[in-house]
This record gives C-alpha cells, structure tokens and sequence, in this order.
C-alpha cells in the first residue's frame, strides 16, 4: 500500500465533501481510495438522516401540546448518535492510515450500497 493511497483515503474523511473530489480526482480507479471515500460518504448521509429525521420529529411533536418535550428530549438521540459519529469517523481515518479495508459499524453496509467506482 502506498502513502499517497493512504493520505488521500485519510483526507476523504478529513476534508468531507472536498477530500472525496481530491480523492477521486487523483485516485478514482483506486479500490482502496473508492471505498474509504465511499465510506466517508455514508458517514456524512447517516448525520444528514439523523439531523432532518430529529427536525420533522421535534416540528411534528411541536404541533401538539405537552408533547413538544418529545421532541427536546429525543434531541438525545442525536447527541448520541453524533458521539457515536465521531468515534466511527476517527476510525475510519485510522483504518485508511494504517491500510486496511474494514467496514465501519452501520455506515459500512450502508457505503457498499453507494454507486461502483467509474
């Protein structure tokens, strides 16, 4: 494995949006770079779901009386599942650091469901 196959696996995850067009700019037929990028990408859909999922719940729970408490306290949830985020996120710049191809917890599945390398 090379260095610059694991810089630019590790900055997919680093640079978000930005480190996925540098990674598949200079490495987009490498499968290494592809499915840490591809797992950087799933990473970022599962906050995006959980972020508007909490959004229409706490809007639709604001609408009723007393239960707007609902929606503050699910508002845990999403501080949970950002914790849980963040330590998936610094192991997956840890996998593409040392080499290995390892899914990551929920997102993994979720990143091999994304479109094939062109």
């Amino acid at each position: 494995m090379r260095t610059s196959q694991r810089l630019l696996a590790f900055l997919a995850y680093l640079l978000s949006v930005v480190g996925w067009v540098i990674a598949l700019l200079f490495a987009r037929r490498d499968r290494f770079v592809v499915f840490h990028t591809k797992q950087s990408i799933a990473l970022l859909l599962f906050l995006l779901a959980v972020t508007a999922g909490w959004g229409v719940f706490a809007w639709l729970t604001a609408w009723f009386p007393f239960m707007f408490n609902i929606g503050i306290a699910a508002f845990g949830i999403v501080i949970a599942a950002f914790v849980f985020a963040a330590v998936v996120w610094i192991r997956g710049m840890s996998n593409a650091l040392r080499g290995h191809i390892l899914p990551l917890p929920i997102v993994g599945a979720w990143a091999r469901r994304l479109p094939p390398r062109p």
